[in-house]
C-alpha cells in the first residue's frame, strides 16, 4: 500500500475490497501520513485518522463476546471484525458503556440471543464515521444510545442514527453512558406507567441501585412521598442523601412489610416499583393499597413464580404489569424525547447521578459479579483504559 496515494489521492483507493478489518490492520503499517484525510471504504465504513500516522486513532476493535451461556467466566474480551456504516447507520467510538442487569441476562441465556454476540445495550462516545442518507450526524459529534438490539460494549459500535441522542457540553460521556437505559426507564416508570403525582406515596425497592436513585430523584420532584428498600445502612444513607428518600427500610434487618404499613397508617402505597423480582415480589402486593399498581420492571434476585389472578382480587383488586424499554421507545420521537428530558434533568439539576463505578473493559467479569453481587451502589459503567473522558 502506497502511503503518498493515501495523502493525495481523492479517488476511490484500489485496496477499496479490503474488509474494515484487515485495512486497518494494514493501517499499522505505514509510515506518517502527510496531511489529514479520511477514507471511505467501498462498503461504507468511514475512517479518520490524525497527520501523523503513528498516533492513528483507530485501535482494534475490542468486544466483550459471549460464546457460552452462563456465569461472568463466559465473557471474552477479543478483538472483533470493525462495523461498516449502512444506510441509516452511524459508526460510534464508545468511550463508555453503561453495566445493567439485562446484560447479566442475556449473559446466562434468561434471554434469548443466537450465539456468539457483542454484548451491551447502551453506550456513549464520538460519532468518527455515517451511511448513506445520514445528515444528521458528523464526525466528531458526541452521541449516546440505547440499543434496541445488542452490541455497545465494544470500541466501535454500528448504530441506527435515530437511536442516537446529542449529549450536551455540560454532561460528560460517562454520566451519559449511566442514564441511557437507566434514565430512560425511571422516565417511562414514573410518567407513563404509573403517572406519579403530587401526594402519591411510592415504594422503591433496591432504592440505592442506579435506577433506584435516579427513580426516588424523580418521583420526589414530581411531589410523591417515597419508601425505599435497601441492603445496608450505608445504602441508606445514600437514599437519602442522593435519593432524597423520606423513608428507607433496610430489610436485612427490618421486615418491609410491617414497615410500610406503619409509614402509611395501614393505608399503603400507590405503587411498588420492584427491580429485584423473585426476593420482594409476593411480600410486596402486600405493601399496595386498594387497587395499587405493582410495576415487576426487572428480576435482579430471578424471576418470580407464577402469579394466581385470583390473589389479586383477595389483596384488593390489585393491578400489575411487566413492563420493557423497548415497548416504551417504540418510535424514534418517543426515544429522543424520554433521552432528551431525562438529560435536561440532569443538566437543571432536577436529578443529579450518584456514585459511579467504573471496571476497564478487560474487567468486565469482575464488573459482572460486583453487580450481581450487590457490591456496587448506583451504576456500573465498562470504559476502556485510553478513554478519552
Amino acid at each position: 500500500i502506497n502511503a503518498e496515494y493515501l495523502g493525495k489521492s481523492t479517488q476511490t483507493p484500489p485496496f477499496s475490497h479490503m474488509s474494515s478489518t484487515m485495512f486497518c490492520r494494514a493501517l499499522h503499517l505505514l509510515p506518517s501520513c502527510t496531511r489529514t484525510s479520511r477514507l471511505r471504504l467501498s462498503h461504507g465504513f468511514k475512517l479518520p485518522y490524525s497527520n501523523q500516522f503513528r498516533s492513528f486513532t483507530v485501535a482494534p476493535n475490542t468486544g466483550i463476546v459471549v460464546s457460552r451461556h452462563g456465569g461472568p467466566e463466559v465473557l471474552e474480551i477479543k478483538e472483533i471484525d470493525y462495523p461498516s456504516a449502512k444506510a441509516g447507520q452511524v459508526i460510534v467510538k464508545n468511550e463508555f458503556m453503561g453495566l445493567n442487569f439485562i446484560d447479566t441476562y442475556f449473559r446466562e441465556g434468561k434471554y434469548p440471543h443466537p450465539l456468539p454476540f457483542v454484548l451491551g445495550k447502551e453506550a456513549a462516545g464520538t460519532v468518527v464515521g455515517v451511511g448513506e442518507g445520514v445528515t444528521r450526524w458528523s464526525q466528531g459529534d458526541r452521541v449516546a444510545y440505547f440499543l434496541n438490539a445488542n452490541g455497545a460494549q465494544a470500541r466501535y459500535t454500528a448504530v441506527p442514527s435515530d437511536e442516537l441522542v446529542v449529549v450536551p457540553e455540560k454532561i460528560s460521556l460517562k454520566q451519559a453512558a449511566s442514564v441511557m437505559l437507566q434514565g430512560m426507564t425511571v422516565h417511562y416508570l414514573a410518567t407513563d406507567t404509573f403517572r406519579v403525582s403530587p401526594g402519591n406515596t411510592v415504594l422503591i425497592h433496591a432504592i440505592a441501585g442506579g435506577t433506584g436513585l435516579l427513580l426516588s430523584q424523580v418521583c420526589k420532584f414530581m411531589g410523591a412521598t417515597v419508601i425505599g428498600t435497601c441492603s445496608s445502612e450505608s445504602k441508606a444513607e445514600l437514599a437519602k442523601t442522593v435519593g432524597q428518600a423520606d423513608h428507607v427500610i433496610n430489610y436485612s434487618t427490618q421486615d418491609f412489610v410491617a414497615e410500610v404499613k406503619r409509614l402509611t397508617n395501614s393505608t399503603g402505597v400507590d405503587v411498588v416499583y420492584d427491580g429485584v423480582g423473585k426476593a420482594t415480589f409476593l411480600k410486596s402486593l402486600d405493601c399496595l393499597k386498594r387497587r395499587g399498581l405493582m410495576v415487576l420492571f426487572g428480576a435482579a434476585s430471578g424471576f418470580p413464580d407464577p402469579l394466581d389472578l385470583n390473589v389479586l382480587n383477595a389483596k384488593g383488586s390489585l393491578f400489575v404489569t411487566r413492563p420493557k424499554l423497548n415497548d416504551y421507545v417504540a418510535t424514534p420521537e418517543e426515544r429522543e424525547r424520554r433521552a432528551t428530558e431525562v438529560l435536561q434533568w440532569i443538566e437543571e439539576e432536577q436529578v443529579v447521578i450518584g456514585n459511579i463505578t467504573e471496571f476497564d473493559i478487560t474487567q468486565a467479569a469482575n464488573a459482572h459479579r460486583a453487580l450481581e453481587g450487590r457490591q456496587t451502589t448506583g451504576k456500573v459503567v465498562l470504559r476502556f483504559s485510553d478513554s478519552s473522558e
